[in-house]
């Protein structure tokens, strides 16, 4: 049979295709000046709203056959996305955020990452995006210089902290046998306070956490030592230790020295997951905390967290990358063209492949900004928590759970159970006052609230803890 004769009688031939294919991928100017312009009402907002806000049911009527076989008017899209959607997504950018860790990207920052979406930049390899990779690049160097991490150290940029701990980890078990370990079942030393992405990582690798029980949230050597000791049988087949620099709950930075220690006599690897906490290196008054960071054989920092980048972004960080690109690099016949020689690229460094060059609007905001003005916006988040803290110790109806050391800040309210938290939550949000979220401390409910926006200001705290004393249990 002729390859011709073994096309079905109902594939379409070229004369009956549509006469222009391509109409998707020709510019509408009516729609250019359309988004542009709803852009820039959106950066021009003076303070983001909360949003969040909205009626499903409505929401889901609007969207009802919206896609369909034909074209629609890109007005009437917009139109449904503004008047049904955009007020149903919280905004993370908001001042008023205070929940979850919140986002703050700089005007430069976002608008490059128009640059990013409008180019369809990728960042792979060398051979494909070298401009992307360099200036990736020079972003990661930046992060690795607050770390005091050695010239050598490199990295990629991934999708968030949780990719950012999976990949490391994997470096970390995989590398073990070329440190002497030959353990049966590898395991991994955490503080109980670490965040659910590391033990969400060990579960997909197939390794266990060894956990440290921590007096008050922070990881100590005496914590290591005593975890050691009580798992003995675990502790023989330990492969890496994870400290935290800056707590997703609390905003502690743990000892890393003490693990840095630990890690160095065991012959281990040591991750230090700085997803959030890790820009408070910039701040020289609490550069101390973070003694030991320099140790570090991966280290991660999510830039659309407190490097004020946008979603979604983080930096994975190696001591030694060729021990990564060894792990993660992918063989396969096409992918031959990227690989060979000392390159490093962006895809072989985590368990990714393709990849948006997410780095980059990081890149364009230091390079516009300079890092003075990061440095400052850092220290506003955690001078407004201190702010905050002094309030709650004054008050004769709030507690302060732990002074913070950043810019997270933990609090009860006598008599308060998570009902109540959570009343005050919605009350607070249905009056676009702000967004904030309870927590647990050691099984108590409590109230939390994290600071990043360099635009919050103390009135805007001072209208949250002034609802606390007015609000009446019920």
């Amino acid at each position: 049979m002729s390859a011709q004769s073994s096309i079905p009688e109902h594939h379409p031939s070229a004369s009956s295709l549509n006469h222009d294919p391509a109409r998707m991928h020709r510019l509408d100017p009516a729609m250019l000046e359309l988004i542009l312009g709803y852009v820039t009402e959106r950066l021009e907002l003076a303070e983001a709203p909360v949003d969040g806000l909205g009626d499903r049911a409505a929401m889901q009527q609007a969207m009802s056959g919206l896609i369909g076989d034909g074209p629609r008017d890109a007005k009437d899209v917009l139109d449904v996305y503004v008047d049904y959607l955009a007020d149903t997504v919280l905004s993370a950018d908001s001042p008023r955020f205070f929940a979850f860790i919140p986002a703050a990207p700089t005007k430069a920052s976002l608008l490059f990452d128009m640059v990013v979406s409008a180019a369809s930049l990728q960042g792979c390899s060398w051979l494909e995006a070298a401009g992307a990779v360099m200036a990736e690049n020079a972003a990661l160097r930046v992060m690795a210089d607050a770390a005091l991490l050695p010239k050598s150290a490199g990295g990629t940029f991934v999708s968030g902290g949780s990719a950012g701990n999976l990949s490391a980890l994997v470096v970390a078990r995989d590398t073990a046998m070329q440190r002497g370990l030959t353990p049966q079942i590898p395991h991994v030393l955490v503080s109980d306070q670490s965040h659910s992405s590391i033990a969400n990582a060990l579960r997909i690798t197939g390794m266990r956490p060894l956990i440290a029980a921590t007096r008050d949230g922070r990881l100590t050597r005496e914590a290591i030592e005593r975890a050691l000791v009580d798992n003995a049988d675990d502790a023989s087949n330990l492969v890496a230790v994870v400290a935290t620099a800056g707590t997703t709950n609390a905003g502690i930075v743990d000892d890393i020295s003490a693990a840095a220690q630990i890690a160095q006599e065991r012959n281990l690897w040591l991750h230090v997951d700085g997803a959030y906490g890790g820009a408070g290196m910039l701040v020289p008054r609490l550069r101390p905390l973070y003694n030991g960071i320099e140790q570090a054989d991966s280290l991660v920092m999510d830039p659309h967290k407190w490097w004020f980048a946008p979603f979604d972004s983080a930096a994975l960080i190696y001591k030694d990358p060729y021990l990564a690109r060894e792990v993660h690099t992918q063989d396969a016949s096409y992918l031959d063209v990227i690989h060979g020689g000392d390159d490093l690229n962006p895809s072989d460094l985590a368990f990714h492949l393709t990849r948006r060059a997410r780095g980059m609007a990081l890149w364009f905001s230091m390079a516009v900004n300079g890092l003075d003005a990061y440095r400052d916006a850092v220290d506003a988040g955690v001078r407004l928590a201190q702010y905050a803290a002094e309030r709650i110790d004054a008050s004769e109806h709030l507690d302060l759970v732990r002074h913070p050391e950043l810019s997270i800040v933990l609090f009860r309210r006598h008599g308060w159970t998570l009902a109540d938290y959570e009343r005050w939550s919605q009350r607070l949000l249905n009056r676009q006052t702000a967004f904030v979220t309870s927590s647990s401390w050691y099984g108590e409910p409590i109230g939390r609230l994290a600071f990043l926006h360099p635009a919050t200001s103390t009135q805007i705290v001072d209208e949250v803890l002034d609802s606390l004393a007015s609000a009446i249990s019920a």
